[in-house]
C-alpha cells in the first residue's frame, strides 16, 4: 500500500481580489521507504503541497490518503493526532525552542505522545549519536552552529518513529558542506529506517541525492522521473553543482 496518495488535489487562496489556484488537480502517490524531491519555481505549488500531506491544511478539493485513510475528512483534533505519531517536520529555520537544549528539543514530541522516561532517554541519546551531536546534548540552540542545529531537527523530526519525514527547504540557510552533510544523514537514516523523506526544494544539493524528483509548475504535476535523468535535464547548473551531483553519486 502506498504510503502517501494524493487524489486530484485543488487548492485556492484569496489575498484582496486576487486568487490564485496554488494546486490544480494535483496526483502522486509515495511508496514506504521513498527518498523524493518536489521541485520548481516559487509559485509551482510544492510547499503547498507538502503542507496537505502533512495535514497542516486542508484542500477545496480531492483526497489525501496516509497508509490509506482519508485525512481531509478527519476532524483538526484526529489530524493533530496523525501528524504526531505519523508525520515527522524538518524546517527551513530549524523551529528548535530556543530554551531547551538539543536533547530537550528531541524529547519534546515524546513528552507530548506520553513515551515513558527509560525510553525517551534511549530514543533521544540514539537520535542525537546517529546525528552527531551526542557530545551536544546539553547545548542550547543559541550554542550551536546553523548545521548542528538542523541536524537536531532532523533528530527530533525522526523521535517519534515517524513513517513519513517532510522537509521544506531544509538546506536554504546552510552552506555547502553543512547541506550536504544533512542530506547525506537523511539518506542514511532513511535507509536504515525505512521512513518515506519528501522534500520540497529548488536546492541542486538536495537533488543529487534523492532517487526521485517530481517537477511541479502552476500549481500540477509536469513531470516525475528517476533523479538521475530529472539532474541532466535541470539547466543550468553551476560547476560547484555539478561537483556536488557528482561526488554524491
Amino acid at each position: 500500500m502506498a504510503i502517501i496518495q494524493v487524489n486530484d488535489l485543488v487548492k485556492t487562496y484569496q489575498v484582496g481580489e486576487t486568487e490564485t489556484r496554488a494546486l490544480d488537480g494535483v496526483s502522486l502517490t509515495i511508496e514506504p521507504g521513498e527518498f523524493t524531491a518536489l521541485v520548481g519555481p516559487s509559485g509551482s505549488g510544492k510547499t503547498t503541497l507538502l503542507q496537505m500531506i502533512g495535514c497542516l491544511d486542508k484542500p477545496d478539493r480531492g483526497a489525501v490518503l496516509i497508509n490509506g485513510q482519508d485525512v481531509t475528512k478527519l476532524s483538526a483534533n484526529r489530524r493533530a493526532d496523525l501528524r504526531s505519531q505519523q508525520i515527522g517536520f524538518v524546517f527551513q529555520f530549524f523551529a528548535l525552542v530556543p530554551v531547551l537544549s538539543a536533547y530537550e528539543n528531541v524529547e519534546l514530541p515524546l513528552l507530548l505522545t506520553g513515551v515513558g522516561g527509560k525510553e525517551r532517554k534511549e530514543r533521544v541519546m540514539h537520535l542525537l549519536d546517529a546525528v552527531g551531536l551526542a557530545d551536544r546534548a546539553d547545548n542550547r540552540p543559541d550554542q550551536m552552529s546553523g548545521g548542528q542545529q538542523q541536524r537536531v531537527a532532523v533528530a527530533r523530526a525522526l523521535a517519534s518513529r515517524p513513517a513519513i519525514i517532510l522537509a521544506d527547504e531544509p538546506t536554504a540557510n546552510l552552506d555547502t558542506a553543512n547541506g550536504e552533510q544533512i542530506m547525506g544523514i537523511m539518506q542514511r537514516l532513511n535507509q536504515e529506517t525505512g521512513t518515506a523523506f519528501v522534500f520540497a526544494t529548488h536546492d541542486p544539493r538536495v537533488m543529487s541525492f534523492v532517487r526521485r524528483i517530481v517537477t511541479l509548475r502552476d500549481g500540477q504535476v509536469v513531470d516525475d522521473v528517476n533523479a538521475e535523468a530529472a539532474i541532466a535535464e535541470i539547466t543550468p547548473l553551476t560547476p560547484e553543482a555539478e561537483e556536488i551531483i557528482l561526488t554524491s553519486s
